[in-house]
């Protein structure tokens, strides 16, 4: 089994929620929150703040939470993943997409109440707490956990967990 543990940032600006769009190994595109791996020796933190800075341009001086964490089980695939999803406190900088990695291909702001049509082609564990935290901005931190079934990437079965 491999295993990841990835840092997810909520950036709220004027006009909305960021969100970037990623291009997959296989093509597709699907947007999320920006974020990414984690580095061994990084702290959550550190990473995510890199990762930011790598995919948008932006600099995040503080974080609040985490607002939510994610479990993923893929065991057909092989592999287990973490998240942690922080919200970004202070925020300077300008979006530039400059991506070292080449996954991000595009950014931009989104009213929360849009970004629905962004996210259909995202990941349930990605869509699905993302979208819960904009309905309900809770206070401290929540847990999500899914399993996905099966090795063919066209007919994957996600399961939310309790």
């Amino acid at each position: 089994m491999r295993s990841w543990q990835v840092g997810g940032a909520v950036i709220e600006g004027p006009s909305g929620l960021l969100l970037v769009q990623n291009k997959r190994r296989d093509g597709r595109l699907d947007w999320s929150t920006p974020g990414g791996v984690i580095d061994p020796g990084e702290t959550v933190l550190e990473g995510l703040a890199r990762e930011v800075l790598e995919e948008t341009g932006l600099v995040v001086a503080s974080w609040t939470g985490p607002v939510y964490d994610i479990e993923v089980l893929a065991p057909d695939l092989g592999w287990d993943l973490r998240v942690e999803v922080h919200l970004a406190a202070v925020v300077t900088g300008d979006l530039l997409i400059d991506d070292p990695d080449g996954i991000v291909v595009d950014a931009c702001y989104v009213a929360s109440d849009a970004c629905g049509p962004h996210l259909a082609h995202a990941p349930a564990w990605v869509r699905e707490p993302l979208h819960a935290w904009l309905a309900e901005r809770w206070d401290g931190s929540r847990s999500f956990r899914y399993q996905v079934d099966g090795a063919d990437l066209g007919s994957l079965v996600v399961t939310a967990l309790t």
